[in-house]
């Protein structure tokens, strides 16, 4: 997936009434943060911290900020979540409650119905790609809940220049 293309398919997820809520934000958070659908259903919605006017969503260490047009989607689909209304599933924290009393939605699952609306898993691979060139591989690794050899990898792959880029604390 492009660039452009990763734009388009975000585009069309925040525009689209026809795409269930669910499956947009699902599909925000491939293309925006990279995630696997493995840990996107492991979401609660307390991973979604409100700070006041803020939104930001828990992945790593400090939560990573959600843009504007994106927080309103989010904040009212957790407020209209998907099977919420069996008895076994009333109080459930999941962001991506599955069909199963206490459950997530399987990644399986989720994956076929995202490939339905054109969000291939190979979405998130172009996602990180993007975040690995416009930031350095450790910060984009603590931002997303990545480890920080996995982005180091992935940026010598892409041919990325943040090589000399030093995590830690530079103030003294």
């Amino acid at each position: 997936m492009t660039e452009d293309e990763r734009l388009a398919a975000l585009r069309r997820l925040l525009i689209d009434v026809e795409i269930p809520q669910r499956l947009g934000v699902a599909g925000i958070i491939v293309l925006l943060y990279a995630q696997p659908l493995t840990r996107i259903v492991r979401l609660t919605v307390d991973d979604l911290v409100h700070e006041g006017e803020a939104v930001f969503l828990r992945l790593g260490e400090p939560p990573s900020p959600v843009p504007a047009p994106v927080a309103s989607l989010r904040l009212d689909y957790v407020a209209a979540r998907d099977n919420m209304n069996t008895a076994t599933n009333r109080a459930s924290r999941w962001l991506f409650p599955g069909r199963r009393a206490h459950q997530p939605c399987r990644p399986d699952h989720l994956s076929e119905l995202l490939n339905e609306i054109g969000i291939p898993a190979a979405a998130r691979g172009a996602a990180i790609r993007q975040q690995l060139l416009e930031m350095p591989a450790p910060v984009v690794a603590d931002a997303l809940g990545y480890h920080d050899k996995t982005t180091a990898r992935l940026l010598r792959e892409g041919g990325g220049a943040w090589s000399r880029y030093t995590a830690g604390e530079h103030g003294q």
